[in-house]
């Protein structure tokens, strides 16, 4: 009996591919060897199914509740047998082809699954490798802002730029240290305010001008470079983006603010006298107090700025709409020099 036979070789065949498939998950075996056993594991699996397909359960579909004897083979005609055989080579080839497809597919499957760890690793270490290289170009610049040479400051101010537009994640940081760096040197913590210089220290200038032009879309949300109660007399800030700054109590007197955005900043008791400010876009600010003795706010957009208290008188105010002159006239203070 043929029957027999195949049960013989059944149960070796499947604790082989057993065998296999728990070797495949031993970590202690390289990458490639668990993908290779992988493979072989499923490829035995597939093979053995479809031997059951093609075999017992082809049979039982038939209606054939168990395989033929060998005199019921024997009285099979010549022209049967070779039917049979035909049949069986057909059956073999197609389940072989079947097995090669599988194979060809369950193959293809790994590799592209190789391929992507691969490559996720190598972007893992790229991304490490990068962030160690903002890292050290951060502590760089910084040391540099330390440096007793203007050149070396210079060069650590222009590098932190580069950084923020580099890496959105240290954008924030960075113009925190700008920041802190234009308070650090404050020339009023040596000299009082009557004696300060009429223009910023160049690095100090350098500093203010690189806050001016920073990219607001990568501000979080609720923080701005804080530049609260800075002294910058005659500080070049032509067209500079200081929407949402706090420069609450800064001495801007006499700096040049034209076209200068300044939209929801907090210019509480600032002083800009006299400063020049025509063309700002200063809707939406916090001016209460404010110093604008003489300053020149020629077509500058006031609407919805808050200007109780604050001191206009001897202003250049030329250009204003009709309803902003009104307000300017509820709000703030003006004389006979202020210029309508």
């Amino acid at each position: 009996m043929i029957k027999p036979v195949r049960r013989r070789w059944l149960i070796p065949l499947v604790a082989a591919i057993a065998c296999v498939g728990w070797a495949a998950t031993n970590a202690s075996i390289p990458v490639w060897g668990r993908w290779v056993l992988t493979g072989i594991f499923l490829a035995g699996t597939t093979g053995l199914g479809i031997g059951v397909l093609v075999g017992p359960a082809a049979r039982r579909l038939a209606g054939e509740s168990r395989p033929p004897t060998e005199d019921e083979l024997r009285q099979m005609t010549v022209s049967e047998r070779v039917e049979a055989v035909n049949a069986a080579r057909h059956t073999l080839i197609q389940a072989a082809t079947g097995l090669v497809v599988i194979g060809g597919v369950v193959f293809t499957g790994l590799s592209l699954w190789f391929t992507a760890q691969s490559l996720d690793a190598s972007l893992q270490a790229q991304r490490t490798a990068e962030q160690s290289q903002i890292t050290d170009r951060y502590t760089k610049a910084v040391e540099q802002l330390g440096s007793a040479k203007l050149d070396v400051r210079l060069g650590g101010l222009y590098a932190l730029e580069r950084l923020a537009q580099d890496s959105t994640r240290d954008h924030q940081t960075v113009y925190d240290v700008l920041a802190a760096f234009v308070h650090e040197h404050d020339p009023s913590v040596k000299v009082r305010d009557d004696d300060l210089p009429l223009r910023p220290a160049t690095d100090v200038q350098a500093a203010l001008t690189i806050l001016g032009r920073r990219d607001t879309r990568q501000d979080k949300q609720g923080q701005g470079h804080y530049l609260k109660g800075i002294r910058a007399q005659g500080a070049d800030l032509r067209r500079a983006n200081l929407s949402k700054a706090d420069l609450t109590e800064a001495n801007l007197n006499g700096a040049d603010l034209a076209e200068a955005r300044l939209t929801n900043a907090r210019l509480v008791d600032v002083r800009l006298s006299p400063a020049f400010l025509n063309g700002a876009d200063l809707s939406g600010a916090d001016m209460r107090s404010a110093n604008l003795t003489g300053a020149d706010l020629r077509t500058a957009n006031l609407r919805g700025a808050d200007l109780r208290r604050a001191d206009m008188r001897g202003a250049d105010l030329r250009g204003l709409p009709a309803d902003v002159v009104k307000q300017i006239r509820a709000q703030a203070r003006f004389d006979k020099d202020t210029r309508f």
